[in-house]
C-alpha cells in the first residue's frame, strides 16, 4: 500500500513545500493535487486519505476566516448601534436647541427686548424673510401650480425573470445563477 506522503510526493510538481501561508495557494495546490490523483491508477484509499489530509489545513484557514468574518460582523452590527445612539443623541441635542431658543425669543418678546450683547455672543430678535403661505389650496389659480418630471422609465427586472423563465426570449437581457457565500 502506498502512504500518502509517497503519492504526494510522486503526483505533485516539484517538491511539497512543507508550509502553505495562504488560502487562496492552499486552495489552488487542492485542486491540483485531485486533478493529478485523478488520473493515477494508486488505490482509492490512498487517494482519499491523500485529499482528506489535504484538506485539513484549508479547514483550519477556513476556520480561522470564519473567526474573523464573525468579528467584522460583530463590529459592524455594533458600529451600526454606535451610529443609531449618536444620530439619536444628535437630534436629542438640535431639539433641545431649538426649545431653548424659542424659550428665550419668547422670554425677549416678553420683556419687549430686541436685542442682548455680551463678550461671548449676542442674541437678537430678528425678522424672517416673507414666506408663503396656503391657506386652501383648492383656491390657488391653475398658472401657480407645477408639475413634477415623471420619472424616467425604468427595466422591470421581474417581469423580464418571470418571462425568461417562462421560455419567452429578452433581448438584451439574460438570467444568470451566481452564488454566495454564507457563514452561519
Amino acid at each position: 500500500m502506498t502512504s500518502r506522503t509517497d503519492l504526494v510526493a510522486r503526483t505533485a510538481p516539484g517538491p511539497v513545500a512543507p508550509v502553505r501561508s495562504s488560502l487562496y495557494q492552499l486552495a489552488h495546490e487542492y485542486r491540483q493535487l485531485t486533478e493529478l490523483l485523478a488520473d493515477t491508477q494508486e488505490d482509492p484509499q490512498a487517494i482519499l486519505d491523500t485529499l482528506e489530509g489535504e484538506l485539513w489545513p484549508i479547514e483550519q484557514k477556513t476556520r480561522a476566516l470564519g473567526y474573523v468574518l464573525s468579528n467584522l460582523d460583530y463590529l459592524v452590527e455594533a458600529g451600526k448601534d454606535a451610529e443609531r445612539q449618536v444620530a439619536a443623541l444628535r437630534r436629542a441635542r438640535e431639539a433641545r436647541i431649538e426649545r431653548l431658543k424659542g424659550y428665550l425669543q419668547a422670554c425677549m418678546e416678553v420683556a419687549g427686548i430686541s436685542k442682548i450683547e455680551c463678550p461671548e455672543f449676542q442674541a437678537a430678535i430678528r425678522k424672517n424673510p416673507p414666506k408663503v403661505v396656503i391657506d386652501d389650496e383648492a383656491q390657488v389659480p391653475p398658472p401657480y401650480w407645477r408639475q413634477p418630471e415623471p420619472p424616467p422609465p425604468a427595466v422591470d427586472k421581474e417581469r423580464i425573470k418571470e418571462d425568461i423563465k417562462a421560455g419567452i426570449d429578452v433581448p438584451g437581457a439574460r438570467l444568470e445563477q451566481t452564488t454566495r457565500l454564507e457563514v452561519k
